[in-house]
């Protein structure tokens, strides 16, 4: 039998060494922890000499300010009305397939056409004209780029897509990867990886097609990606970019060395090869073939999760005839196709200062 002194000291004993033990464990990092430090210090010294030219360009030309301005780097959080599209998808999909789906069809927004003749979630629409288009869907207006093409729908309706018998060149993948900040913040929903192979690339890839995933900073989804999607797809490892995020003052978003947030987003770059034989219809330009690293710096955009546009990065090295897919896009591009469920949320017209040129064109 203990006595009150010694059950207090056996207690205090007790707690003391489970503080100590939890003290101890949380000093041991895990296995995505010491992939990630690996990884950092291979890519570290790229990351340094890259940036430190590019920021050094960027003052000469004035795209960066010399002094330290107050900047935000919180993603700007603009509240509107077209944050229902996902919603909207959702609900679509407890509607029975129509011929939309069954025939991939393609409608074109014209003059006189009224968003209610619009069919989005079983059609691909486009806009054909030589100059942007604002227009009226759903009852809410948003700007549409240049020869764009889009499907409004989520992943278990991507029929028109593939019943279009368009077969693209360069096909950019935005997955929408699960992790604890998209969690606890709802700005969107998460895909588990192996829902990324429901994903038909191989019915929407070209031969030979360019395929380009952006992969955040956890070692295990570069892992899925390079070992078990692209091999689904037939796609082979090419090359991984690295986009840098600086300030406007040309420094990074988060220190180099921060072991919770790295300024940095990895981008696998791969070929789709149906047969073994890939290179003679390859989109990439002979003369200038793809370098296995490159690095892209930018200032992020203060929307939550946007990516540079690839276009202009990809230019020197894809024939300008390619056709271009990009995938869980949230925004429209000049000239390609984009698909997902919030596919022309950055084209509401709350995100835009507009300024009239002329009679017939908007910028």
């Amino acid at each position: 039998m203990f006595t009150f002194l010694q059950l207090e000291k056996k207690m205090h004993h007790n707690i003391t060494y489970l503080f100590q033990k939890r003290k101890r464990k949380h000093k041991e990092r895990n296995q995505g922890e010491i992939d990630s430090e690996s990884y950092h210090e291979k890519v570290r010294k790229i990351i340094l000499e890259g940036t430190k030219s590019l920021v050094e360009e960027g003052f000469t030309c004035d795209y960066l300010y010399g002094a330290r301005v107050n900047e935000c780097h919180e993603s700007l959080d603009l509240t509107t009305v077209d944050s229902r599209l996902a919603d909207l998808c959702e609900m679509a999909k407890k509607l029975p397939i129509g011929n939309g789906i069954e025939q991939g069809s393609v409608q074109t927004i014209t003059e006189d056409q009224t968003s209610t003749e619009l069919d989005l979630f079983e059609c691909i629409t486009q806009n054909n004209m030589d100059c942007a288009r604002l227009v009226t869907l759903m009852g809410e207006k948003y700007l549409l780029p240049p020869h764009c093409s889009f499907l409004l729908s989520d992943i278990s309706r991507m029929q028109p897509l593939v019943n279009s018998n368009e077969r693209y060149d360069v096909i950019v993948l935005d997955p929408p990867w699960e992790n604890k900040s998209v969690k606890r913040s709802k700005r969107y929903s998460s895909l588990p990886p192996s829902q990324l192979k429901r994903i038909p690339v191989p019915e929407l890839a070209a031969q030979g097609c360019l395929l380009l995933t952006w992969v955040t900073n956890r070692q295990k989804h570069l892992r899925f990606v390079k070992e078990e999607l692209y091999p689904h797809w037939s796609v082979e490892v090419l090359a991984e970019w690295l986009w840098v995020k600086i300030t406007n003052s040309g420094e990074y978003v988060f220190p180099i060395d921060s072991p919770h947030k790295k300024p940095y987003e990895i981008l696998v770059l791969g070929r789709y090869c149906k047969t073994k034989d890939a290179s003679s219809s390859s989109p990439v330009k002979d003369e200038n073939p793809l370098p296995d690293h490159k690095i892209i710096v930018s200032v992020p955009s203060t929307l939550h999760s946007q990516k540079p546009s690839l276009a202009d990065v990809l230019e020197e090295y894809v024939d300008p005839e390619a056709k271009c897919l990009e995938l869980f896009a949230r925004n429209l591009q000049p000239g390609w196709t984009s698909w997902g469920n919030e596919v022309i949320k950055f084209q509401h017209l709350s995100y835009f200062n507009m300024e009239e040129t002329g009679p017939d064109s908007l910028t």
